[in-house]
């Protein structure tokens, strides 16, 4: 598009938008490629650079659109390539692939059945609503990713794009607040706090100027849904962002983004860029009256920072370092000023109740949990991926229908929701609705969606001992019951996975658990025994068998841990001797081998590639 004419009015952007309408291609080929973060660690930037040369090469180039877009969502399958009208995704594609897609799909019309996504051995799915892992998703705040090129503010436009800004700038600020509240959205970046209420309080609170923010410094293992969103649907996020603003009585605003986010940051910036071309940014911003800019501010991952005074402290230039909790940032933040920040996707949230309405959104999730959720599914699971679902949707539904259960046909062990500061929920837990009330329940929380699936081979004492020392290294160090506290507790869960462990360890732990849990200065301390606590609640008999036994269950605690041979099952391939990197297994072809304990360094690499389960481990 040529340079855009600022618009100054809602008028104007209808009239754009009904303009732009018209313009829509007919008759070419569309062939999407998602090129985020995931999709470009498999290959797509070379799928894209491949497929415009053979394009050029048939003289093809004039009849297709090549869309590049951010992440559908479904990781383990990437790249895809979606090419319309044929209705066609192929998964797991290759720049080696593309001249075949090409001639048989583009050409001739016709589906290559080796890239079509295998549902059984019978069946293998044409298109995305066939595939089980969008079954029972909702997606309405991702509706735009892996759809629309999230550098183009044309196809932002297209989806009804500003529209909900522009609605919101003829209300009153107190309606809007009223709308988000009647909505009853809480926020998706931890505590789940009441997002009106923050609105409101910050509106109300004395002092000027008052700052909006957007929180991107999302630091939790395993957790990558803000990042997609950025990389995805930038405009949609910021729009919220600006409504928001309007209506606190904000005129500027920053995103605290992750430096280690670099496509996240450009494709926001390149929103920003455009949104003042257009006049969503600026000064009068569509005849309003209404001036807002915004700042772009990059941590340098501490996961401190991603609390909220601290995040601020770091704005303003000093040390990341959360303050007391009774200090609240709606009415003393930025320079000591009104400050309402909200997490990424609790903004984008926001477009949507202005354009469906409150009573639309309070339809969707539970009594006290309301809308959709995004949660990154990651770990022991066969469909890894980001995915949207209502509020109240169980922890089964999410790890077995749409996740597709545990590879290898192991057991599920546990589900940690909550990022490192969350908890393990058992099997016993799986029929759970997830939702903000029913996770703090069972001593969990939503956190920012982070959900990491556990499998039978998973040592739960190693878990809340490699949590807590993450949270250990990221403690600011401010505050003793965090900075000593943490540490005493790892220094234990050492000694228990090193075969040290003492009776009355377990008790420790619980007492030193609470004593955080109620001293601790800030939220990254107060929920940091949460690891702890959770496997202790439901795994309590790891524990023990750490302790009394000397055993580690899973076979992950090396100190605990023998590897020998069973002669009777051993046929002497060789494969566990080709493999022992120091020596330590000894026999003849075609005889049982042996393991010398003196030499094993317990790596377990003879367990694994053993086909004839010879290997033991005790």
């Amino acid at each position: 598009m040529n340079k855009a004419k600022a618009l100054k009015s809602a008028e104007e952007l209808k009239a754009l938008f009904q303009s732009l309408s018209s313009e829509k291609p007919v008759g070419k080929i569309r062939v999407t490629i998602p090129n985020a973060t995931c999709s470009i660690a498999r290959g797509s930037a070379g799928i894209i650079r491949r497929l415009e040369e053979v394009l050029k090469q048939k003289k093809l180039s004039s009849q297709v659109e090549i869309k590049v877009t951010g992440c559908r969502g479904f990781c383990q399958i990437e790249p895809v390539v979606v090419i319309e009208p044929l209705n066609v995704l192929y998964q797991r594609v290759s720049a080696d692939d593309v001249p075949e897609i090409v001639e048989t799909s583009l050409v001739q019309g016709q589906v290559v059945e080796r890239l079509l996504y295998p549902v059984s051995k019978e069946k293998r799915a044409r298109t995305e609503a066939e595939l089980p892992f969008y079954s029972l998703q909702k997606r309405f705040v991702t509706e735009n990713c892996g759809v629309i090129d999230p550098t183009s503010m044309k196809d932002y436009l297209l989806t009804g794009g500003y529209q909900a800004l522009a609605r919101a700038l003829k209300m009153k600020p107190e309606e809007i607040i009223n709308e988000v509240e009647k909505a009853g959205l809480r926020g998706r970046g931890g505590g789940g706090f009441n997002t009106a209420l923050k609105w409101r309080t910050c509106r109300t609170a004395p002092g000027e100027p008052k700052y909006a923010i957007i929180n991107a410094d999302e630091g939790d293992p395993g957790a990558y849904m803000d990042r997609s969103l950025l990389e995805g649907d930038p405009h949609r996020v910021l729009e919220g962002l600006i409504i928001g603003a309007y209506a606190i009585g904000s005129s500027q605003g920053f995103i605290y983004v992750r430096h280690e986010y670099p496509l996240a940051l450009r494709n926001f910036r390149t929103a920003l860029n455009q949104a003042r071309e257009y006049g969503f940014l600026g000064k009068n911003i569509l005849g309003s009256g209404f001036d807002f800019e915004v700042q772009v501010n990059q941590g340098g991952g501490a996961f401190v920072c991603g609390e909220s005074s601290a995040l601020m402290a770091s704005i303003e230039g000093k040390l990341g370092e959360p303050r007391a909790k009774y200090v609240h940032t709606v009415e003393r933040g930025i320079w000591d000023k009104p400050s309402n920040l909200n997490n990424v996707e609790t903004w984008a949230n926001v477009p949507l109740i202005i354009n469906k309405g409150a009573d639309w959104f309070a339809k969707i999730g539970t009594q006290g949990s309301k809308g959709t959720k995004i949660f990154s599914v990651v770990g022991k699971i066969n469909n890894t991926g980001l995915v949207e679902v209502p509020m109240g949707v169980t922890l089964k539904q999410i790890v077995f229908d749409i996740g597709g259960g545990i590879p290898q046909k192991k057991k599920f062990k546990a589900v940690q929701t909550g990022g490192p500061s969350g908890g393990c929920l058992p099997e016993s837990l799986l029929s759970l609705p997830v939702d903000f009330d029913r996770l703090t329940e069972v001593g969990s929380m939503m956190g920012s969606g982070g959900m990491i699936v556990m499998d039978e081979d998973t040592c739960m004492v190693d878990v809340a001992r490699y949590f807590l020392n993450f949270l250990k290294d990221e403690s600011c160090g401010k505050c003793t019951p965090c900075r000593e506290g943490i540490k005493q507790m790892l220094a234990i869960l050492n000694r228990i996975t090193e075969g040290k462990g003492q009776e009355g360890d377990v008790e420790q732990l619980e007492e030193m658990s609470g004593g955080i849990i109620d001293a601790a200065l800030c939220a990254l301390g107060g929920t940091s025994p949460n690891p702890v606590m959770s496997t202790i609640k439901y795994f309590r008999n790891e524990y023990d068998a750490h302790i009394r036994d000397h055993k580690c269950p899973a076979g992950v605690c090396k100190a605990l841990v023998t590897y020998s041979i069973d002669p009777q099952k051993c046929t002497g391939c060789g494969l566990c001797l080709r493999n022992c990197s120091t020596g330590a297994i000894k026999g003849a072809k075609k005889k049982p081998h042996r393991i010398n304990p003196k030499k094993c360094i317990k790596c377990g690499i003879c367990y694994e590639v053993c086909k004839f389960a010879a290997v033991k481990r005790s």
